[in-house]
Parts: structure tokens; sequence; C-alpha cells
């Protein structure tokens, strides 16, 4: 079945707003401005700050913190179906100017909505709020927010200095990042095909790597590494920015690194995550394998960067968009109707942007709109890896609408505890896919599994490298261009080893990777996710019935307990190497079943 790529369906956010320019859209976007100066106001009226003096825990008191936890909801809620919408257009149409223009306009009112969390923070950190606790139902429900941000004011600046930071990330790191979004979306290389030069969007070129024809997919890339080449000074001077003001905001906030700092917003410790990469270290000669196996497949003495997508030969299976979306909803019902009604939603109720096209970014990701709705952007591709992307961003949504029962406030999760619906889901379909597959339908199968755990793996691992020695090295001075993609070089071969050929490492993927620009450490989460689902579909697998219950309630509390906590609730210690290790050994064992695929061994 052929992939038109005109038919791949872009989402619909008609069902928000009619449109930026309708009185809809102004209404919201003035109710989301008058809520936040409202409550503005209500935090000047009542002192909301850090305080010098002790207030008694009194019943004025409790119905004071009442009030301001129901207006932050209340405005999250708001704040969240405004955003989303705004997002639809940017990160489709880099160039809307209309939208780029509203966006620009709400930043300076949702810097105030920051600065409020960061009174509510320090006004916590002043109180009894144990007491409180005792006395309030309504801070009984966001216990783990309130003790958290208790501990958390212990890292805050001067109100007076915690203000001027949050109106200078406006024209500071805000700015950086969209710059970087912007200018990204909107770079263009010529590619010759066919005896034609077509001028494509740097995403669209990427998307050659799953290409049949290697000279073209050789093109491709080289034109990528010279269109990140010549954008790279500005580019360099976003990063070095955005680092630099991270080192200067966890210094004042009193953080040891900004490491520290991102173990503290993912829920989880350091000893966690030292269990975690020393597994996942162990685990690097076996991702080599994979690597090396996939070499053989393709006929090549070793891979090029370029290679590691290309589909492995023509399988028996179809899956072009329309089969993949009828196979997710059949798999996702195997699990519950729960499951697959959520599907159904997303597919015939606009919530999917599948098609590739000039201005949207790359990649893939979901973001909860309001309720039980999400809406998912992804770059859609025949071939199973665009399957289990597309259940990946959908098990996304499944976790929104298992959050959808608790209030914003508690629905705050961190990525590491984000991308576990997401692996689960994946892991439904993949494994559901090589049940009925023939040999070389597995091989195809079992490669998309181990390419997407090598980048969470290998590539994360790498990833995390570079910006731990990126951060060393910007507490000194800037770094260059040069020094980037040397740094960018030396990363990768900690972890890829000798499996790729000489000269075949990314020197310019720190120039696009949005995770380097929009949060700090956005890496290893994706590990932490990956290893933590495939624990828990384990689990799964072993006694599914009382499993699903207790599955949901978990996901419906990711944003209300620590990641070790959460995960005693099934009998796992994630401080420990071996729970790690047992993850890692399924993937393991995939490695094993791919070279005997490959190598042709019954």
């Amino acid at each position: 079945m052929s992939q038109v790529k005109s038919n791949l369906p872009h989402w619909d956010f008609s069902t928000v707003f009619p449109g930026l320019e309708s009185a809809e859209f102004e209404a919201g976007f003035q109710a989301v401005i008058d809520a936040i100066a409202d409550t503005v106001t209500l935090f000047d009226e009542n002192q909301i700050n850090r305080l010098d003096t002790a207030v008694p825990v009194d019943d004025k008191l409790v119905t004071l913190l009442e009030t301001i936890i129901h207006r932050l909801n209340k405005i999250d809620e708001q704040i969240n179906i405004l955003q989303a919408y705004l997002y639809g257009f940017l990160t489709t149409d880099s160039r809307n100017a209309k939208a780029q223009a509203r966006n620009s306009e709400l930043l300076p009112h949702l810097s105030q909505r920051s600065l409020l969390n960061t009174r509510f923070t320090a006004w916590l950190g002043s109180l009894d709020v144990e007491l409180l606790l005792d006395k309030s139902a309504v801070a009984q429900a966001h216990e783990y927010v309130l003790l958290k941000a208790k501990e958390e004011s212990l890292h805050l600046m001067s109100p007076e200095q915690e203000d001027l930071a949050a109106e200078l990330a406006l024209t500071g790191g805000s700015s950086w990042y969209h710059l970087f979004s912007n200018y990204t979306s909107q770079l263009t290389v010529d590619i010759e095909r066919d005896g034609k030069i077509e001028k494509m969007p740097l995403t669209a070129a990427q998307n050659l790597a799953f290409e049949p024809d290697r000279d073209l997919r050789a093109q491709a890339h080289h034109a990528v590494l010279d269109a990140l080449a010549e954008a790279a000074v500005p580019l360099a001077a976003s990063l070095n920015s955005l680092k630099g003001e991270t080192l200067a905001i966890t210094r004042r906030r009193g953080w040891e690194s900004p490491l520290e700092m991102v173990l503290f917003d993912n829920a989880i410790d350091r000893p966690t995550l030292d269990a975690m990469m020393t597994a996942t270290r162990n685990a690097f000669p076996d991702f080599q394998r994979y690597l090396k196996a996939r070499a053989r497949a393709l006929g090549l003495p070793k891979l090029a960067w370029y290679d590691r997508l290309v589909p492995l030969g023509q399988g028996e299976q179809s899956w072009a968009y329309s089969d993949a979306t009828e196979f997710v909803m059949t798999q996702f019902g195997t699990y519950s109707a729960k499951m697959r009604r959520l599907a159904e939603r997303a597919f015939s109720e606009g919530w999917i942007d599948a098609e590739p096209r000039d201005g949207k970014r790359g990649g893939a990701f979901c973001m909860g709109l309001r309720g039980e709705e999400s809406r998912i952007l992804t770059n859609y591709e025949v071939g199973f890896s665009g399957v289990s992307t597309l259940a990946h961003e959908l098990g996304h949504a499944y976790h929104n609408l298992c959050l959808a029962v608790r209030t914003p406030l508690q629905q705050e999760t961190p990525m590491t505890l984000a991308e576990t619906a997401s692996t689960f889901c994946q892991k439904i379909v993949e494994n559901a896919a090589l049940k009925t597959a023939v040999p070389q339908d597995q091989l195809i199968i079992i490669d998309g599994v181990l390419e997407y755990a090598a980048r969470v793996v290998l590539g994360a691992s790498s990833n995390f490298m570079f910006e731990e020695k990126l951060f060393e090295k910007r507490k000194e001075r800037e770094l260059s261009v040069e020094e980037l993609c040397d740094l960018d070089r030396e990363t990768q071969l900690a972890s890829l080893g000798d499996a790729l050929e000489d000269g075949s490492l990314h020197p310019y993927r720190w120039a696009y990777v949005p995770h380097y620009y929009g949060a700090t450490f956005y890496n290893f989460p994706y590990t932490f996710g990956l290893l933590f689902g495939l624990g828990l579909y384990a689990q799964y697998q072993a006694d599914p019935e009382p499993f699903k219950t207790g599955y949901d309630e978990l996901l419906s509390m990711t944003g209300m307990g620590n990641a070790a906590d959460l995960a005693a609730r099934f009998g796992i210690n994630i401080r420990t190497p071996d729970f790690w290790e047992a993850s890692l050994d399924v993937l393991r064992a995939d490695v094993d079943k791919f070279e005997k695929l490959v190598d042709g061994v019954a």
C-alpha cells in the first residue's frame, strides 16, 4: 500500500477557538491575562512571599492557602489551553506571524505566572506546612506539591532577585530558545533527485535517512551538515547563552550544579541516577553489537551515521498511515477498552498532525490540551518505526487521560516518569507485531525496537555526557563552534565505540537537537522512561489483571510522589543497578535475536 504524504492528517484546534482572529480566542487570551493579574493582586494584598516573622496557622491562613491553591489550579488550566493552542500553530508553521506575535505578547504574563510560583514557594518556606496539612483537606490533596515547594524554598534568591530573573528570562533564555526553534525550522537544503534540484526543509532532508538509495541518504546527510555548519554561529551563541544563564541562576539559588537542580525537578536522587547510568554504560557493548549486526544486514562493513534508520528491506506487513492507525487501535484494545477508546478519539477527532512540511518542527511530541484531550505532532514515515513513534506519543496521551482526574498542580509530572506510559504503549504494539511476523518482518520490527533503544541508551547517554562537559567548560568561557563540534564527536565516540565507520560521527548534533535548548539535561529521563517502562511491562505480562488497576493509578499519581516511592508500589528498588540491569537484559535478548536473524541462525 502506498503512502501519500498529502493525505497525512493535520491536527484540529478549531474545537478550542475558531481562529487566531476570532472573538473567542481574544476572550480566552484576555481571560488568562486578567486571571494572572487578579492573582498577583491577591498575592500582593496578602504578602505572599518570603516572611520574616512566623505566621499563626489559624482558620484565616488555612482559608488563604486553599484560595491560592484553587486559584493557581484554575489559572494553569486556562494557560494550558491557550499555550497548547498557540503551540499548535508555532510548531507546524514557524512563519505564522500572527501566532508568533500573540505568543510574544503572552510571554510577559507567563513570566508573572512563573513568579507567582516562586512567591508561593517562598511563602510556604516561611510556614508550618505540616500543621497546615493537618488542618486542610485541600492541602492534604496537594501534600507532595507543598512539601516539595517547602524544600525548594531553600533554593530561592531574594524576592527582588527572583523578580528580576523572571523579567530578564524573557529577553534571555526564552528569546535564545525561540531563535533556535524558528531559525532551524526554516533552514532548507538542496537535494538532487532524478536529475532535478529540490529545495526542502531540514527536517524533510533528515527524513531521507529512511530512503533505500544510499547515495541519496549520503547526499542528504552531507547537505544537512553543510546547512548546520552555515547556521552554526547563531546557534552556538544561543547554546552558550542558555547554558550560561542556567549556570548563573543555579549558582545564585544555591544548587551545587545544574544537574542537582534537575534531579530535584525530576523527583529522583543521585544514587538512582548513578545506578541507572552504571547499568547503561555496561550495556554499551551490547548496543554496539546491534549496530554492527545492522551493518551486516545492509551488506556494509560498518554503518555510516546515515545508515542507522534505513529500513532493512521490504517486509510483508504494510505500514501506511491508515494501516498503522488500525493496528494501533486493535493492539491498544488488547490492553483495555479504555486505551482503545483513547486511540479512536485521537484518530477521529483531529488530535494528530502527521505530515512533514516546510515550517514544521521535526521529531514528535504529545501535549495535553484540556481534560482528557491531547494533541500529537509526528512526522510520519512509512515503516514500523513510524508505527512505534505513533504508539509512543499515544502513550503520552493515555498518561494525560489518567492524569485528568487530578488538579493541574497534581499533574506536574517530572520527565523521568513522563516516559512511562509512552514506553509501555510502544511495547504493546511492538510485541503484537512480532507475534504474527515472518522472519523478515521480525528483523524489521526488532530493528525498530533496538534503534529506539539505542537512541535512548547510547544516544541519551552521549547527550548527557555532552551536556555535563559543556556545563563544566561553560563555567570558564563560551565555546566556539569548533569546540562544540569536537565535544560532540568525543561524547558520541564514548558511547558508540567502533560501531560506525571512521569519520562518520555527527559533529553538528548539538545544533539541531531541541532538547539542549529547551531544558536542562533533557536526556537521561528518556533512558529512565524506557527502562522503567520495560520493567513495568514485564510485571504486566507476569500478572495482567491486578497490574492494570494499579498501573492507571500510578499514572494518575506521577505528579504526587518521587520516583523511588512510586516504584516501590510495584516492589521496585530503583536505587540499585539490579532493576536497571534486568530491564537491559530484555534489550540484550533482542540484540541476540536480531543477530541470529541477520546471520540466518535458526
